[in-house]
């Protein structure tokens, strides 16, 4: 589970319900887009909040940056019991609807829940402006799809933590328990168990005084749909190899993970970069949530990619 360093928005951010045709999605938007606009996907268990870190250090380098909630996730709505929405298809496609109520300025500043009442992702007005995609871990796979559904809205991909197909045996292993627990017992039941299974300094240690006694992470995890986290979890445990497919759109691609990780083991992460031709970073000091372990770090790295696009 990331460990976002605290849930409270940085100056200058806003945290709002962003309407789309294909409903409303929490996000937290940050900066003005003076060299582009990036849309952040976060991971299995997740939420915008793990980009929290991100938002100054990206905003000083002239980006503005989205991080979006998806169906079902924490603060975005989502059906409980029904994990027929959360198919990857349809998540591609919530990404791209978010990208056009983005392009459209619908922010919230108006009050509008920005919806037009179409479907949104055939207009041709909206391929003028291209968006920077980063996805962390299961937001990687979700990123991967939007952009092989409809390229031209991106000017590039970028996968944190997030590897070529199924995550390694070892993790599939702990979304099985997850999942089988998610049909005998609910959420709250569920949060109980994952903390008493917990390490001691896992429970206590990385977390600051902000958090107050894990009082924000237990609220996030009961804001997430159950099916939502059961369609997940099958994603990773299934997801097949289509590193050929993206390799073949020549979409600017970036591979950044921290220097050990036990959901992709990071060998098989430097393979994919090379079969993409991708540019590589790897964060010292970080594992599998660089975004959240060494945000500056990360930030830089992310930016210095950008820049270097034109």
């Amino acid at each position: 589970m990331s460990r976002p360093f605290t849930f409270v928005p940085p100056s200058g951010a806003r945290a709002y319900h962003l309407g789309t045709a294909r409903g409303e999605f929490a996000v937290i938007d940050a900066g003005s887009p003076a060299k582009g606009t990036v849309l952040l996907l976060p991971g299995f268990t997740g939420s915008k909040e793990d980009f929290i870190s991100l938002h100054e250090p990206l905003a000083a380098a002239g980006y503005r940056t989205v991080a979006v909630d998806g169906r079902g996730q924490y603060e975005s709505p989502g059906p409980r019991d029904d994990e027929t929405p959360y198919a990857q298809g349809e998540l591609a496609l919530d990404v791209l609807a978010q990208l056009d109520a983005l392009a459209d300025g619908h922010d919230g500043s108006d009050g509008s829940d920005g919806s037009d009442g179409s479907d949104g992702s055939n207009r041709s007005d909206r391929s003028v402006e291209r968006f920077h995609l980063l996805g962390h871990s299961f937001g990687g796979q979700v990123a991967r799809a939007a952009v092989l559904l409809a390229p031209a809205r991106f000017r590039s991909l970028t996968l944190v933590s997030s590897g070529p197909a199924e995550i390694s045996p070892s993790q599939q292993q702990r979304v099985k328990l997850l999942r089988d627990a998610l049909t005998v017992m609910d959420m709250a039941q569920v949060w109980e168990a994952i903390r008493a299974l917990d390490p001691p300094e896992d429970a206590e240690g990385e977390l600051d005084a902000g958090l107050d006694d894990q009082q924000d992470l237990r609220r996030r995890w009961l804001g997430n749909s159950p099916a939502q986290l059961g369609a997940a979890g099958r994603q990773l445990c299934e997801e097949s190899d289509r590193v050929a497919e993206l390799a073949a759109l020549r979409l600017p691609v970036h591979v950044l993970s921290g220097e050990s990780d036990d959901t992709w083991p990071v060998p098989l992460l430097d393979d994919m970069a090379v079969r993409l031709e991708a540019h590589r970073t790897i964060i010292h000091g970080a594992e599998h949530s660089p975004n959240a372990d060494r945000p500056l770090e990360t930030a830089q790295a992310l930016a210095a990619f950008w820049d270097g696009l034109g």
